[in-house]
């Protein structure tokens, strides 16, 4: 009999990220059209005799958004039964990519399951961890305002591929935020029309408002996107807060060719997901759980 549940956790892209002035709460307005994306981590729940937390690829810490996911969920559940939870991180870290809030949402998603916490409970829980986490609960295409939390589903927009890199250095979200507001709040260069996907052509223009201020932080982060954009032919974006960039192909395979021997921090040919998460295949869909 299999252990426990699995689910793979997507990455995000910020196809574009409008950003306000900063609020009276502190936090900044945006506007954004994110992507789910092929590239995930893996999160395995299972029945044990305490609680547990492992990982590979990072530590495994409890400040660690999947681990208190799970810590949200118990908060709220009705059934006390020991879990051991462990990360695959796949993903990259401090990229923009919002694998931390993938990670989060696949965990609450199957906890919840596990430890019979109603579904209608998991948007309010997903906001308290993260601003992005709602989204990865839903994933797809979806315009994202306020926060992040407030979100339109959006039809699937397919027909093409992305190549990610990742420079090897790492910026910080709130840092970049304090950038942006010391340079009077910039706005990114739209994206050309013309070299966006068919699919996505009606959302232009495409922008990231994050880009002066990560580009004033991280200099080499300009080096890094000139010397892609060169190498691939056409255009690269910023993903969030970065410094993940990122450009569209045909297929996969033309976006494999694009990032072969990349010597950035991490890079992945990827492809448009319609979900934030998903079960994998073959693992248990009502295991055995002792009870505490």
């Amino acid at each position: 009999m299999a252990e426990g549940w699995a689910a793979d956790a997507y990455a995000k892209l910020n196809l574009g990220l409008v950003v306000g002035d900063r609020a009276a709460d502190g936090y900044h307005p945006l506007t954004s059209l994110a992507q789910s994306i092929s590239w995930a981590d893996r999160v395995e729940l299972a029945p044990a005799e305490a609680d547990a937390f492992s990982a590979e690829g990072m530590e495994s810490t409890e400040d660690n958004l999947a681990w208190r996911a799970l810590v949200a969920v118990r908060s709220e559940a009705t059934r006390r039964r020991a879990v051991k939870l462990h990360l695959d991180k796949r993903i990259a870290v401090a990229a923009g990519l919002g694998g931390g809030s993938a990670d989060a949402a696949a965990v609450l998603a199957l906890a919840a399951e596990l430890l019979g916490v109603p579904a209608e409970r998991l948007p309010d829980l997903a906001l308290a961890l993260g601003a992005d986490v709602p989204f990865c609960l839903s994933g797809g295409l979806a315009i994202l305002e306020g926060r992040g939390e407030q979100i339109t589903e959006l039809p699937a927009a397919t027909g093409y591929a992305v190549a990610v890199v990742v420079p090897p250095f790492e910026l910080a979200t709130p840092a970049v935020y304090r950038r942006w507001d010391e340079l009077d709040g910039p706005e990114g260069v739209p994206f050309p029309t013309a070299a966006l996907p068919p699919s996505l052509r009606s959302f232009e223009p495409l922008r990231n408002d994050l880009q002066p201020a990560a580009d004033a932080l991280a200099p080499e982060l300009a080096d890094w996107r000139e010397d892609l954009a060169r190498r691939w032919g056409r255009p690269v974006a910023l993903t969030g807060s970065g410094p993940a960039l990122f450009g569209y192909f045909l297929d996969e395979e033309e976006a494999a060719a694009a990032v072969a021997g990349s010597t950035g921090r991490a890079a992945r040919a990827a492809t448009p997901v319609s979900r934030g998460w998903s079960r994998v295949p073959g693992t248990l869909t009502d295991p055995e759980w002792g009870v505490v």
